[in-house]
């Protein structure tokens, strides 16, 4: 292979949320490092962060009901819920840094208020909203959670959905007001935009079609997709932040710290409308329980959007199965993805998930007419004239070896490194985006622990919470709370 043309110290591959944020830090950590972004499409943040790929809610676990699970004898379990919170409030506090810093100008152009609602149906549904909002307000996270099975109240806060439904209907909600929409298209973009005016380079319709080991870090090879040109690029350190494009890549590099794993694609649409009179009528996040078999991504939810300063309802997202990667990958990113050391790990999965493979095929076929009815259930009276059906990103989850059943489908994201840190990828989805911050925070202690010892103090100006519990500690709660509200503009 020849030698580099250029070296830098440090390659982010994919632009969105997750290279957008990474670099945003590495520009402010250390300015006097070279870094560069390749982003495949002509645009950054045009997959999963893109706001019409995915359901941009701030995932604070508030009203995904998948991380509050319940046991056999109707105990909620919280671990999870205030994992997800946590971190959350670190996404927020950073981004109040940035806003602080003049990173970020208008806070509203990638954040809203919005209220999140969970959503039970039916005697059993309502039970399980009641028991886990009467578990959840005892949390300091979510104290301020109200809940309703009262019509009345419901088609109060939520008037598309409750008004003129029918008598003697069950249902019950928990709501708060803490919730909010992200576009993180948006965020993105301001976020390489910053590190491009400090002196970053980002290139679009760049492709890094493989990486090798050099004497000092990796060489990658890049294809300009414009001109066709190949060429070389030295890098200290890499990061494969290409979502559903991640897999492959961590392939190619040779890690064994990437053997075993394996990626199940899932694909959805959404219905979205732009009406301003149905709009008006539905100004919450709402998640509602899936169905049986269902990924946890694939969680009924209409949705309040602001996107570009319009507000839209989103319902969906309606799951169905794709062996594509990306939204614009090739039907032959699945079938390429299985090696050796993978294939028995794909399997074990595919022989415990056959009802997962069941429902999303049946999915796949559903009829318009099937996709409206599932809506239904949320919105009583339905003109199908006012939605139109949007295709939205393409989700990649996890497989990966487990030592009892040989593999299992995880539902999250996992970021493997290599041993020496000179490498790292982000596999997996939701909750991502919004905890795109932590995720970032460990990948760099991970991979940079001897320079992380001096930039923790910077961090503690980012993110005042890192490493303190916020359940333990409700004063520090209140405080992080409040500047994070006043920063981001969400009173």
């Amino acid at each position: 292979m020849p030698s580099p043309q250029e070296k830098v110290d440090v390659v982010l591959i994919g632009g969105g949320i997750m290279s957008a944020t990474l670099g945003a830090m590495l520009t402010e950590l250390q300015p006097d490092w070279n870094i560069r972004v390749y982003e495949k499409l002509d645009y950054v943040a045009s997959e999963s962060s893109d706001p019409w790929n995915n359901a941009g809610t701030g995932h604070a676990a508030l009203c995904e009901l998948n991380y509050t699970p319940e046991d056999s004898n109707g105990d909620i379990d919280l671990q999870k819920a205030s994992t997800i919170n946590q971190q959350f409030h670190h996404s927020r506090q950073y981004w109040s840094h940035l806003v602080d810093t003049g990173v970020l100008t208008d806070p509203k152009s990638f954040i809203n208020p919005i209220p999140h609602v969970s959503y039970g149906r039916g005697e059993k549904g309502r039970d399980y909203i009641k028991r886990r909002y009467e578990t959840m307000v005892r949390n300091p996270l979510f104290s301020q959670m109200e809940y309703s099975d009262d019509p009345s109240q419901q088609a109060e806060w939520l008037p598309l959905m409750f008004e003129g439904r029918g008598p003697g209907q069950v249902n019950g909600i928990s709501r708060t007001e803490l919730g909010t929409d992200v576009d993180f298209g948006s965020l993105s973009r301001q976020l390489l935009s910053y590190i491009a005016d400090k002196g970053a380079t980002v290139r679009t319709s760049h492709q890094v079609t493989d990486l090798d080991r050099s004497s000092d870090g990796w060489t990658l090879t890049v294809k300009d997709l414009l001109s066709h040109e190949t060429h070389q690029v030295g890098a200290k350190f890499v990061f494969v932040g290409a979502g559903g494009g991640a897999l492959p890549l961590l392939q190619k590099s040779g890690i064994p710290e990437g053997r075993g794993y394996g990626g199940f694609p899932v694909s959805g649409i959404f219905l979205r409308t732009s009406n301003p009179d149905v709009v008006a009528g539905h100004q919450a996040k709402v998640y509602g329980q899936a169905a049986q078999g269902a990924p946890p991504m694939s969680v009924p939810h209409l949705d309040t959007r602001v996107v570009d300063g319009k507000d839209y309802l989103m319902f969906g997202p309606y799951a169905g199965f794709s062996p594509k990667f990306l939204k614009k990958g090739r039907f032959t990113d699945l079938p390429f993805s299985v090696r050796g050391n993978n294939i028995a790990t794909m399997l074990n999965v595919a022989k415990d998930n056959t009802d997962l493979v069941t429902y999303l095929l049946g999915e796949l076929a559903a009829t318009k007419k099937a996709r409206f009815e599932a809506m239904h259930q949320f919105i009583p009276n339905i003109d199908p004239s006012d939605w139109e059906f949007i295709q939205a990103g393409q989700r990649v989850q996890v497989m990966k070896k487990d030592p009892k059943k040989g593999g299992v489908l995880q539902f999250g994201t996992e970021l493997i490194s290599s041993a020496d840190g000179s490498i790292a990828a982000l596999l997996g989805a939701s909750p991502g985006a919004s905890t795109a911050v932590p995720i970032m925070v460990n990948l760099l202690k991970t991979c940079f622990p001897r320079e992380f010892a001096g930039w923790e103090k910077s961090f503690k100006d980012m993110i005042p919470s890192l490493g303190r519990d916020l359940v333990d500690d409700e004063t520090l709660l209140k405080e992080v709370s409040e500047y994070t509200a006043r920063t981001l503009q969400l009173i």
